[in-house]
């Protein structure tokens, strides 16, 4: 019998909601405790999920003995510090992406899980669903022939004014490590690391990007043209074309309700049945996370260390060619 995986939540907001309403759907998963600095949003996580402890803050979580793995569900300006608070007190780790505001605070957050001897993993949910795999397994069949052009693009328009975290520094605010992370993680997760990057950015007048378009060359010389917007609504589409046809991810790419379609001769193609389950999209991740700790792993084999640090770097690689900087950039030295 396989041992139960005792989760905890760091964060009550949105998305914590959502991950908490998905581990329903994993079997050996129990939610035992959430955290939020809100004493109110606590509460209501632990009556509407049916959860015995909540705590108004964060220390009590991480210091709980009955948690094994914890989802950090904040901003992503705070997921090193609030990981770190996890794995120095020895809990597992499933944290949301943006993984951190830049490859030194990734670095940071592994040597802390590999210190600690606990795993830890970004919580990158395209990577698990269905339709992501599909595409993949499309791709790597030979069914479009050579990879030549990505082209991806996620796009919102904010409220008036825009949440803060939009738009702070601090917080890690910007397009690019909001949204404009979904279309360069389909880029590299089929092409892999860039060998040269081009960006133009629009700026909020702190500084950082409301809007951003990249251009990404490879080696092999396909080329991604890549966008991100707080100004306007865009299709939130992916297409991956080659020299034999392409695949087109419609209806927002990069969650559970994406469509998938095989284009060739100008013609659909079947591509069969994909796997599709109520709920959110996060239980596939969550799974993956309760097979790797059942299994003692330390590190994912699907997102590995070298998947979250290739993508950070990309993303490092972005904002220093447009001039988009944090203030934790300046904190490396």
């Amino acid at each position: 019998m396989s041992r139960k995986i005792r989760w905890g939540i760091l964060g009550g907001g949105n998305i914590a909601n959502k991950f908490a309403a998905d581990l329903k759907w994993v079997n050996d998963a129990e939610l035992v405790a959430v955290a939020s600095r809100s004493h109110s949003k606590a509460s209501e996580l632990s009556l509407r999920y049916g959860v015995s402890h909540a705590f108004d803050n964060y220390e009590a979580l991480v210091s709980f003995p009955d948690v094994d793995v914890i989802y950090i569900a904040t901003p992503h300006g705070l997921h090193c510090e609030h990981a770190l608070l996890c794995l120095n007190n020895k809990k597992s780790v499933l944290c949301e992406k943006a993984f951190a505001l830049n490859s030194f605070q990734v670095r940071k957050m592994i040597q802390a899980a590999e210190k600690s001897d606990v795993f830890l993993m970004e919580a990158f949910w395209t990577r698990f669903l269905p339709q992501y795999q599909k595409t993949v397994s499309l791709v790597e069949s030979g069914a479009l022939g050579e990879i030549k052009m990505i082209q991806a693009d996620f796009g919102f328009k904010a409220t008036n004014p825009p949440s803060q975290r939009l738009y702070d520094p601090e917080l890690g605010g910007g397009a690019l490590l909001d949204i404009g992370i979904y279309p360069v993680f389909i880029a590299i997760s089929i092409l892999g690391r860039p060998v040269e990057i081009n960006a133009k950015m629009k700026p909020f007048s702190t500084g950082v990007d409301k809007q951003i378009a990249v251009v990404l060359k490879f080696e092999n010389g396909a080329l991604a043209n890549l966008s991100a917007t707080f100004e306007a609504v865009t299709p939130v589409e992916a297409t991956i074309s080659g020299s034999d046809g392409y695949i087109r991810m419609t209806n927002r790419f990069h969650n559970a309700l994406a469509n998938v379609d095989l284009i060739k001769n100008s013609l659909p193609v079947d591509i069969g049945h994909i796997h599709r389950e109520v709920g959110y999209g996060y239980q596939f991740e969550a799974r993956h996370v309760v097979e790797c700790l059942q299994n003692n792993l330390k590190q994912s084999p699907v997102m590995s260390y070298a998947d979250s640090l290739l993508l950070m770097e990309t993303l490092d690689r972005i904002r220093q060619t447009c001039g988009i900087s944090y203030p934790a950039d300046q904190k490396i030295n």
